[in-house]
């Protein structure tokens, strides 16, 4: 009987320690995050996208206490990242930077992904876009590549096909200009592009190309803008140009749809915190950000609803 006693406690005690290990497990599933991020980049490294994610996912980790690995997807004008990041799971171990280059697919070619297909965690930055030039170029002015375009074709370097770029360059087609879109999925080589004679001008945003202009390699001609912008209040915007094109260059942070909410909303809240850091807040001054460049979720969803039709429209306008 003392045996009989003393197995039946073991056995006790051992199920005890059995249901609390399993408890334990399950509490640590439980926890999100338990395990690193996967922070996909859809484009090559050293582009604003790419930069944007390891600045984010750095103050993420201090935050969160798991690493953002940044893995870079480049390809299809962004669609090689967003087919990676909607093959995956929905839950919640991968984000994928969305750059209005790649969104813009939606308004001007048959994308095999919608909007019902991701959830905007975040719009994280906003920039201006321009038409930038080599410096030591013959091309010095917006004047310059008016009348230059006039007389022969010239080579812009672009995203890719169906981006806000070549919805630009497009526009001045429209209108009389011999632009020739070139795509360049690798950023670093879109931005030497002009400098080393492959392009002529470069489409791009100026805080992505900021140390190229410091080191007064290359500088913007116009800018697409309402007016003209602070830190360039010497070059031109296209509406006083009589230009109507101004689309500016977002970049969201986006989940799988069908994401558990609680997780979207742990993600959320670190970019909020994010945004608010003072060490972010130098990162977009330093990107020639504008002031409305964070929004949460929800305000993101209806903006990019917004912009979205305006590029369908856009798109479609006669020409």
């Amino acid at each position: 009987m003392p045996h009989a006693q003393s197995f039946k406690r073991f056995a006790q005690t051992l199920a005890t320690l059995v249901l609390a290990a399993l408890a334990a497990l399950a509490a640590a599933q439980d926890k999100y995050p338990s395990r690193p991020i996967e922070f996909i980049v859809p484009w090559g490294p050293g582009g604003g996208a790419d930069q944007l994610a390891r600045k984010a996912g750095k103050l993420m980790e201090e935050d969160l206490k798991v690493s953002f690995p940044v893995v870079n997807v480049p390809g299809a004008t962004g669609n090689t990242g967003m087919a990676k990041l909607l093959a995956g799971q929905p839950d919640g171990y991968s984000l994928s930077v969305l750059t209005w280059d790649t969104y813009a697919l939606l308004a001007t070619t048959n994308t095999r992904w919608g909007l019902k297909d991701i959830i905007p965690v975040a719009l994280m930055i906003k920039q201006p876009s321009s038409f930038l030039t080599a410096t030591n170029g013959p091309l010095k002015t917006w004047a310059d590549v008016e009348r230059e375009a006039k007389l022969r074709p010239l080579k812009v370097a672009i995203t890719g096909f169906g981006s806000p770029d070549e919805i630009t360059v497009n526009f001045f087609i429209a209108r009389g200009l011999k632009f020739v879109p070139v795509p360049f999925a690798n950023p670093s080589e879109r931005y030497t592009a002009v400098l080393g004679g492959h392009a002529d001008v470069l489409y791009e945003q100026m805080g992505d190309v900021r140390s190229f202009i410091d080191s007064k390699q290359i500088h913007p001609v116009i800018i697409f803008a309402e007016q003209r912008y602070g830190p360039f209040a010497d070059i031109p915007a296209s509406k006083e140009l009589g230009y109507d094109i101004t689309l500016p260059q977002r970049r969201a942070v986006i989940m799988k749809a069908g994401t558990d909410p609680q997780r979207v909303k742990t993600i959320a809240n670190a970019l909020a915190k994010v945004a608010a850091s003072p060490e972010y807040k130098a990162y977009l001054k330093d990107q020639y950000a504008t002031d409305d460049s964070y929004f949460n979720s929800e305000d993101s969803l209806k903006i990019m609803e917004e912009e979205l039709a305006s590029m369908k429209k856009m798109v479609a306008a006669p020409k």
